[in-house]
């Protein structure tokens, strides 16, 4: 059996890196959206033109990035949505709805903070794990059920 797995949300920290070098021996693809975060923000004015007004710049980047993390997420047999503790990631809380909605088996990562502030997210997984290398664990014990360790 291979997962295709979605790797979603906070772009700030290693967090993929970390998973895909656990998961390097398992049958597991993944996919992400763009986590360079000028590509990311610019990628609809530089397609489809310039923008004076800020709010029509960001809708343009928002509405193109959408396309790919749509793509993606339908794609995938899990999506892992990880919330980290800079910034405030309203569209990782958008991708697990969609990703909940679409049927997905979604893993949401994030630290003890943000459990109160996430219990609604939460709920809607089938796992919430605090660290990376859970997640693989997670991922492993999917494709050969076996406990870690």
């Amino acid at each position: 059996m291979t997962l295709k797995v979605y790797l979603s949300g906070e772009i700030h920290t290693d967090w993929r890196d970390q998973i895909r070098a656990g998961a390097a021996a398992l049958d597991v693809t993944f996919d992400n959206p763009v986590t360079d975060h000028a590509a990311s923000d610019d990628c609809g004015v530089a397609i489809l033109g310039g923008e004076g007004n800020k709010y029509w710049h960001d809708h343009k980047g928002a509405m193109v990035n959408a396309i790919r993390t749509r793509k993606g997420i339908a794609d995938a047999d899990v999506v892992v949505v990880r919330f980290g503790d800079q910034y405030k990631q309203w569209n990782a809380a958008f991708d697990a709805g969609y990703a909940s909605a679409l049927g997905k088996s979604l893993i949401i990562l994030h630290g003890p903070d943000h459990a109160h502030a996430l219990k609604e997210v939460d709920a809607a997984a089938l796992a919430v794990a605090q660290e990376p290398a859970q997640v693989v664990e997670i991922l492993q014990y999917v494709l050969t059920g076996k406990l870690p360790g």
